[in-house]
């Protein structure tokens, strides 16, 4: 009998995209092919517990925000024998277990985790102290991937075309307020959008016209983060594309969003469902290539691997392009840009688990941090 692989599936975490991550981890332990894999549930509260059982995403679901959840709520996922028993624990005893870590008992793991304590290479250190293979990227690649402000200063080092952007850190906010916003303003004209500077799927972001909407966005977004974002609003286009890969990454086809609101913003993504998705993305071929080639670039100036989403902003008066973000673990919601790009390129969803999950397994083989 063919050996199945252990995958241990990580959703949940203590960031504001846990009800995402939910949702994400569902559709992958429901896309992976049960001839192949042994699936093994493990959910991360709010709390920061570990549950390490066959009912652990039934368990988080249970407790999650329903607003938060796209599609208004998933069912419980499937049944899965860990092989392992009901397990709850804190991260310091599945690193002080060492050899006897249930972790080390699974093949590979998917970090479902969106967002700051997930997405950020904290799990990912964790992981390589355990000697576990994951997928996605490594530490490093998940510091700056996460940080808006690390991933602009990689993308500018490395020559990629990104807007004018300040960073405001909530203490100087909080005491000299009028200050920063008169700094701002002379650096920048609106509109502009203020963000936290490691959160996603654009939770706490908002776009300001005006003194008094900078003033309640940084606000919004200094209850996040101490370190906000503010950059240059254009007249944009949103275009993502998908990249794939270790050493010799390949970019998908281009995608266009066309959010429902006036921007992508967490209800346009999530909640709504009337946001349009265009792909390909209606965009010439010439600039297909472009933004494939800059996605490249960008995954390999933040030493990426396994996967990333890259977002372009397309400037629609000029038609010059900027490096938005890039997101080390893109959602895997049903509505999800990253599986789409890459069924629309000739990879359809389980396909493209199975390569990421060979990826992970390749890049630890190799011992790459």
């Amino acid at each position: 009998m063919t050996h199945k692989v252990r995958v241990g599936v990580l959703f949940g975490g203590q960031s504001g995209e846990h009800e995402v991550s939910l949702v994400s981890a569902r559709a992958i332990m429901d896309g992976l092919d049960p001839e192949k894999y042994d699936i093994i549930p493990i959910g991360i509260t709010k709390q920061g517990r570990w549950i390490i059982a066959a009912d652990a995403h039934a368990r988080l679901l249970v407790q999650a925000d329903p607003s938060k959840l796209p599609g208004g709520s998933v069912g419980a996922t499937i049944a899965a024998s860990t092989g392992t028993g009901d397990q709850e624990m804190d991260p310091g005893t599945l690193i002080g277990a060492g050899e006897h870590s249930p972790l080390k008992m699974l093949d590979v793991i998917f970090p479902v985790l969106h967002g700051p304590m997930g997405e950020d290479g904290t799990v990912q250190g964790l992981l390589e102290l355990i000697g576990v293979p994951y997928v996605g990227c490594g530490v490093l690649a998940s510091a700056v991937g996460m940080d808006k402000a690390m991933t602009k200063v990689a993308f500018s080092g490395a020559g990629l075309p990104v807007l004018p952007w300040v960073l405001v850190r909530r203490r100087e906010w909080e005491h000299e307020p009028q200050r920063v916003l008169d700094w701002i303003e002379s650096r920048l004209h609106y509109p502009m959008f203020v963000k936290p500077a490691n959160l996603g799927s654009s939770v706490g972001v908002s776009k300001v016209t005006d003194r008094a909407t900078l003033e309640q966005g940084i606000a919004e977004a200094a209850s996040y983060d101490r370190r906000i974002i503010v950059e240059q609003g254009i007249p944009a286009r949103e275009i993502e594309v998908s990249v794939l890969g270790n050493d010799e990454p390949e970019a998908s086809v281009p995608g266009e969003v066309i959010p429902s609101g006036e921007w992508y913003d967490y209800a346009a993504k999530y909640l709504s469902g009337s946001s349009q998705i265009l792909i390909p993305a209606p965009i010439t071929l010439e600039l297909a290539a472009q933004v494939r080639t800059l996605a490249v670039q960008a995954f390999k100036a933040i030493d990426g691997a396994g996967l990333a989403r890259v977002d372009f902003l397309l400037n629609r008066e000029t038609g010059d392009l900027y490096l938005n973000e890039i997101n080390t673990m893109p959602g895997f919601t049903p509505v999800s840009m990253y599986a789409m790009m890459w069924d629309a390129s000739g990879l359809p969803y389980t396909h493209l688990l199975d390569r990421l999950i060979d990826l992970a397994l390749e890049r630890h083989a190799k011992g790459r941090a």
